[in-house]
């Protein structure tokens, strides 16, 4: 029997809890980051739920099998900023090293450097999705190098 190509639209919303930590306690995970830049900072959004709960990060998300990166980075800027992107370029990577020390997963995060649509501007929700000037203290410490290694804020 042949099996054809697997069509990544075909797969919808987050894993259950359980079937989430069974697979990635034990494999690399792929994300992809949404590093969006502009004169007011860089776009951070607020963690909800999970075990990085109320930490400040990069939009960013799993990919998940079969799918695009360029997908990935589409759906996780409508996902979590309800705003479409125009990606720049591949920035880098980020490896996140405290995750596994404390047993939840072993993410690599590919970093694309994006921008808003041009004329298009975004409502923030503070407390849910803002700009920094400044980085904050709640946030990875993996992200805060890599943002700064890169010169995309202080």
């Amino acid at each position: 029997m042949e099996v054809g190509p697997v069509n990544a639209g075909d797969v919808t919303g987050p894993l259950p809890e359980a079937e989430y930590r069974a697979i990635f306690q034990k494999v690399p995970r792929l994300t992809v980051e949404v590093v969006i830049c502009s004169d007011l900072g860089v776009l951070l959004a607020r963690r909800i739920g999970g075990p990085c709960d109320g930490l400040w990060s990069l939009p960013g998300g799993t990919v998940r099998f079969a799918e695009p990166l360029v997908a990935a980075v589409h759906r996780v800027a409508l996902d979590e900023i309800n705003a479409d992107v125009v990606i720049d370029e591949l920035q880098g990577y980020i490896e996140y090293p405290s995750h596994t020390r404390q047993g939840i997963d072993s993410p690599v995060g590919l970093a694309f450097r994006s921008h808003l649509p041009p004329g298009e501007t975004l409502a923030t929700v503070p407390g849910r999705f803002d700009w920094f000037r400044q980085l904050p203290d709640e946030m990875h410490d993996e992200q805060r190098a890599f943002l700064q290694a890169h010169g995309l804020a202080g």
